[in-house]
């Protein structure tokens, strides 16, 4: 997999099959793969993801899009991401920092104004960047344990994709 990949997690390919060709060899992959991989397809979307007893909170999920192009080709637009739930977590907890963060703020100004002291609120709001960036280095240390997992991804798609 190329480093490319791994800081940018989308991706567009063109491949010289037909939509339906795709789709028919992916159906075909599904079958060997299930035990291990999930893969789920609707129209001209492909979502590939790890067995439930083999994911772990940092699995990568694979969404990919084919359009029909007018020369036969298919356009493939790509996307790893994180689990939809861990991710709607996280960003749940990012508005709760934020909320906090601009609450406390508020408070503090209003104290400051009336000649009180801040001191509590100041160490909240200080203390609400420091959980932000220990979310965000967790989320990039999730991120790079989930690499060799997104690989394993990527092998199965090119499988169907660059033959």
């Amino acid at each position: 997999m190329s480093e490319n990949l791994k800081l940018r997690l989308r991706f567009y390919s063109v491949c010289n099959k037909s939509t339906a060709t795709i789709k028919k060899e992916f159906e075909d992959l599904k079958a060997t793969v299930e035990p291990d991989y999930k893969i789920k397809m609707h129209d001209n979307h492909i979502w590939f993801t790890i067995d439930v007893l083999k994911r772990e909170k940092y699995s990568p999920h694979l969404h990919i899009e084919m359009e029909e192009m007018e020369d036969g080709n298919t356009a493939i637009n790509g996307l790893y991401g994180p689990d939809p739930v861990l991710w709607t977590f996280f960003m749940f907890l990012h508005f709760i920092i934020a909320g906090i963060f601009i609450i406390f703020s508020i408070i503090a100004y209003s104290k400051w104004n009336l000649n009180q002291k801040i001191f509590l609120d100041v160490t909240i709001m200080t203390a609400m960047v420091i959980f932000w960036f220990a979310l965000y280095f967790f989320a990039r240390y999730n991120r790079k344990r989930g690499i060799p997992q997104m690989e394993k991804l990527d092998e199965l798609m090119k499988k169907v994709i660059t033959t």
